[in-house]
């Protein structure tokens, strides 16, 4: 028998085109009893002290660094990470737990408000199940910066997640057991767009998060807002690295590769755009694109390989697409821009000069190994040019002014900003982005802080 997306969930492996599994889709009575499952066990697990929730924690760290290799070999296996930025992946996600099992309970302490005499405070309480729809190119980390605080909280969390990492949902389920969650607390749901819709309908669901494109936060949040649900949404961007005159070129060329190319250019928050002022332009991509052919395309289980295969075959297509488009626009093709021949997924570091604000790689999110170089007059030309965008997510300066860094940063349309250094997600700080970005924030007090019903409560006001 044939089996196809429209019957099943297929995870192909992007190295060799082998199909790794085929999953079936949920039924709608398998999505309504995954939903009785989060509900059951987010009316039990609300109970348990904040104390208990945060052990969970320490022990689902624990359960990932035991089976840290096998999940990143399934990382690696599914979606093409190379090896060694899947296990740090892993380390990462590992380190949340940790994090939030230390520092956590005392976010969710009640805080006092200035009412005279103390007798009112806010108290955090959990809203209820949370359904979370996840994207495939950090199949752990995604998952696990919004599942943690939102368990954390005292709700449950239902995982939908993308039908390319099946197996990396599956193996996430296995070790929240292991770690000894509440059945109910953690799920997973192989749903479809209609079993989404389903569960966002359902009263049991208190709250949705996305972490996707902009089409598919458009329409889950569309359909969340219409049930009167809470909604974070996190929907990636064309995030600009503003390169000035002054500029530690060195170090700026370092951190333009790596906050480019990492991940095989597949993360929300890398640059795309590389924004470089007139009298630095010529040396930065000279050595940009220097240093960009350097980097070892090849098997992602090989640990000397820094770009691996790109994840999904329709979107290497798409990428490529937006390569050609670009080049006929008037860009300039400066390195790569072919597909790479072969039964593997590959697509190789690629590099595009003279591109202008009207072009394709500059108005749409390039979600691959391809960067776009825009030269622009002076400081403020390049400020301009970085806000000219639909999207805000984060943005890079590069300057050896103090002062003007922070007069961009204050400027800046975006959610994270960073000064000589490339981007990045930390548990310790908030994420998330304005515009067609999404709204909403994870990590740090205010992921915690997202998914509770923020309560007063008085006593012996009369």
């Amino acid at each position: 028998m044939t089996l196809s997306p429209a019957s099943h969930a297929i995870s192909v492996n992007p190295a060799s085109g082998e199909t790794l599994s085929a999953i079936p889709w949920a039924s709608q009575q398998e999505v309504d009893a995954a939903l009785a499952l989060a509900d059951s066990g987010y009316r039990l697990w609300r109970q348990t002290p904040v104390a208990e929730r945060a052990q969970r924690l320490r022990e689902l760290g624990a359960a990932l660094r035991r089976r840290g290799e096998e999940m990143a070999q399934t990382i690696t296996r599914e979606m093409g990470k190379p090896i060694v930025q899947a296990r740090a992946e892993v380390a990462k996600s590992a380190g949340l737990c940790d994090w939030y099992a230390e520092h956590g309970p005392a976010m969710l302490a009640p805080e006092p408000t200035l009412v005279e005499g103390g007798n009112a405070v806010i108290e955090r309480r959990p809203l209820g199940p949370v359904l979370a729809v996840m994207p495939w190119n950090f199949p752990l980390w995604q998952v696990m910066r919004g599942a943690v605080p939102i368990l954390l909280a005292g709700n449950s969390y239902l995982l939908k997640h993308a039908p390319n990492v099946t197996g990396c949902a599956a193996l996430l389920a296995t070790l929240f057991t292991e770690a000894g969650f509440l059945p109910g607390t953690f799920g997973w749901v192989n749903a479809t767009n209609e079993g989404v819709s389903q569960a966002i309908n359902d009263p049991r669901i208190a709250a949705v998060t996305v972490t996707g494109s902009v089409r598919a936060g458009a329409a889950i949040g569309a359909q969340a807002g219409a049930a009167l649900k809470k909604c974070v949404l996190e929907l990636g961007g064309a995030d600009p690295f503003i390169v000035l005159n002054d500029a530690d070129l060195d170090m700026a060329v370092k951190a333009a590769v790596a906050g480019r190319y990492q991940n095989t250019g597949q993360v929300c928050a890398a640059a795309k755009r590389f924004i470089v002022e007139a009298g630095i332009a010529e040396r930065f991509t000279e050595r940009f694109v220097a240093a960009a052919a350097e980097l070892k395309q090849g098997a992602p289980d090989d640990e000397s390989t820094f770009l691996g295969p790109m994840a999904r075959f329709d979107l290497r297509d798409e990428l490529h697409a937006q390569v050609e488009a670009t080049l006929r626009e008037g860009a300039t093709l400066l390195l790569g821009g072919s597909k790479t021949p072969g039964a593997g997924n590959y697509y190789p570091a690629t590099v595009l000069g003279n591109v202008t604000p009207e072009m394709t790689a500059f108005r749409q999110e390039l979600f691959g190994p391809v960067a776009a170089i825009t030269v622009a007059k002076d400081a403020q030309h390049a400020l301009a040019l970085a806000n000219d965008s639909e999207f805000g997510l984060s943005a890079t300066v590069f300057t050896a002014d103090e002062a003007l860094a922070a007069d961009f940063a204050a400027r800046l349309e975006c959610g994270g900003v960073f000064i000589n250094g490339y981007s990045a997600s930390d548990a310790r700080v908030a994420f998330g982005g304005v515009k067609k970005s999404g709204f909403g924030r994870e990590l740090s007090h205010f992921g915690l802080h997202e998914f509770c019903n923020v309560q007063t409560v008085w006593k012996n006001r009369v």
